[in-house]
């Protein structure tokens, strides 16, 4: 098509080419989906009668380490913007730097934390120097997919939700420059709630909402549009399985839709917080507590693909808003429950200890961000090893300094846990000096509010500290056991899954199991744990492949021997959205 006049906002409807355009969009991230299954997601969001795909760009994962910078494969937001423009769809680019997302410090990196002085999302030096640094790479790969240059790209918001955190005036005008003196050209958004409007705004961008409850206000001579229908919600580990049922979100969308409004559904799809990547809630709680794995966010489109009811529905209301017949169903991918893995072998995390880098002695408290290790750039995610020798037994009193969670051994027997809520533990009388060891856990960054600048996670103790596996150099370790001896927690259980045809999805259960995380060929699928509500891990087909497969699972303190299959996900107990 001739392209003269972009995306704007200067009547009550959008326009593209000074034509009316309502916007149907759907929320699909491409790093929370596996690449090979890109296209058959965006296949479906059209086939649902969307015409717009909104996705957020994870600063996270494409700079994991400061100035190495990460645009290829499951990463390569080029490829993921030229399929969207292959399949007809326009694209609305969350680029951060925060995206929230319910993504591991709302998608800033942890090295940011280092720096005892650090602000975020302000214009403090330490951080907006970051974010000039990754603009800088990140800005010049999109450029080339902005409407005016034959792209899909007819929008891009500035930051996110940034009325909701409001600390610096001067950080939002920051942000606009710096998408804008790259080459940004097509129109500008802002995303906030009801009560941030007023403070998240920039001049020359278009407010606009993030929920379903106040879309009937907010700058009527504007288009108005939902930029985050929320379509369900995200789970909480101990909590219960959101759902926002297709009978009660149906009228929502259809009264929104006539009332002339365009729309976002936040998400259409899910998808998966494969590895450690998933974040963590504090507002409104005591203590934080952490997302699960899957996110599959009761959205129209399930975490493994599946068509719901409501995205059914959904799909005859958008209709009558296409003057064309919408595209055929893709069709469903075949899914399979293999035959349950027998553990073969296990390493505890003792013997595995001399496969680490060598354990770095401290005299003062060191968080695992500010750990010399990933060429200065700390330890990201995981969990670190802290060990000190105490020389009697006694109260250990935590005063609140794990983060996030600590199991507990004198002599490499487990004593207890502490967290949040468990601050003080018995550390028993031994003969002579003994060695107290915390393996705590980093269970996720808090991803929205006011408490990101304190998200430095770890232990404040005086100890030894010992961290970072290799998963390579475990797999070629000589020193795994067989099952017959019995299990030292905590432990890499290793076993094969055998597929003789072709890979098809499946979902790991661990029933006999406690906490953990489980690897398939070198890919971390995520955490599990018995408290729920998540009952199973999603395996993507494309990751396994014929023939012996590899599963690795570090488990904390229990298990059957056994790794159990299903063809259809379990994500517990479920409670209505409020």
């Amino acid at each position: 098509m001739n392209r003269v006049e972009g995306l704007r906002a200067d009547t009550s409807q959008f326009t593209l080419e000074r034509k009316p355009l309502r916007l149907l969009g759907g929320s699909i991230h491409y790093f929370r989906v596996p690449r090979a299954y890109w296209e058959d997601r965006l296949l479906k969001l059209k086939a649902c009668g969307l015409n717009t795909l909104t996705t957020y760009v994870p600063w996270n994962l494409h700079e994991p380490e400061r100035g190495m910078f990460n645009f290829e494969d499951q990463l390569d937001l080029e490829a993921y913007l030229h399929l969207a423009a292959s399949l007809g769809l326009w694209v609305i680019l969350r680029p951060g730097p925060y995206i929230c997302a319910e993504w591991d410090l709302g998608g800033l990196p942890s090295w940011l934390l280092r720096d005892e002085k650090m602000r975020l999302r302000t214009t403090y030096s330490g951080f907006t120097d970051a974010v000039n640094s990754f603009f800088d790479q990140l800005i010049k790969r999109v450029v080339p997919h902005q409407y005016s240059k034959g792209g899909p790209i007819i929008a891009v918001q500035v930051e996110n939700e940034y009325g909701s955190y409001a600390k610096d005036e001067a950080y939002m005008p920051f942000i606009k420059e710096a998408l804008l003196s790259r080459g940004i050209t097509e129109l500008l958004l802002t995303s906030d709630n009801k009560e941030g409007l007023k403070l998240g705004g920039v001049k020359g961008g278009i407010v606009r909402l993030t929920n379903k409850a106040s879309h009937t206000r907010a700058h009527t001579d504007k288009p108005k549009m939902v930029m985050e229908f929320w379509s369900g919600w995200f789970d909480l580990w101990g909590g219960l399985h959101h759902v926002f049922t297709a009978e009660d979100m149906l009228p929502v969308v259809t009264k929104i839709l006539d009332m002339e409004m365009s729309i976002n559904l936040y998400m259409f799809h899910g998808g998966t917080n494969f590895g450690f990547m998933s974040g963590a809630l504090a507002v409104g709680l005591p203590a934080p507590v952490p997302m699960i794995t899957s996110y599959d966010y009761d959205a129209p489109l399930s975490e493994a693909g599946d068509y719901t009811s409501k995205y059914h529905l959904l799909r005859n209301l958008f209709s009558r808003y296409h003057t064309q017949p919408l595209p055929d169903l893709p069709s469903l991918r075949e899914r399979r429950a293999y035959q349950p893995v027998v553990i073969q072998q296990q390493l505890s995390l003792w013997d595995a200890l001399q496969f680490t880098d060598k354990p770095l002695k401290s005299k003062i408290p060191v968080n695992m961000e500010n750990l010399p290790v990933n060429n200065n750039n700390g330890q990201a995610y995981g969990y670190t090893l802290y060990q000190t020798v105490v020389s009697s037994g006694g109260i250990l009193n935590s005063k609140n300094n794990v983060r996030d969670r600590a199991l507990v051994f004198v002599e490499k027997q487990f004593v207890g846990v502490l967290d949040y809520h468990i601050r003080q533990l018995a550390v028993p009388e031994g003969k002579g000096k003994q060695t107290l060891s915390l393996l705590v856990e980093n269970c996720g960054r808090v991803n929205y509010g006011k408490s990101l600048d304190g998200q430095r996670k770890g232990t404040a103790c005086r100890c030894y500290n010992r961290f970072y596996f290799s998963l390579h150099r475990l797999e070629k370790s000589g020193h795994w056991a067989s099952m017959r001896e019995r299990p030292s927690f905590p432990a890499f259980f290793q076993g094969r899954l055998y597929v003789n045809s072709f890979p098809k999805d499946t979902f790991i259960k661990l029933p006999g199991w406690s906490k953990g995380v489980v690897f398939i060929n070198g890919r971390n699928l995520g955490r599990y744990w018995n408290v729920g509500p998540q009952q199973t891990l999603y395996v993507p087909g494309p990751w396994l492949h014929r023939g012996d497969n590899q599963v690795i699972v570090f488990e904390e303190q229990e298990t059957d021997g056994k790794i159990q299959f299903a063809s259809s996900p379990d994500y517990g107990m479920s409670v209505d959205v409020q």
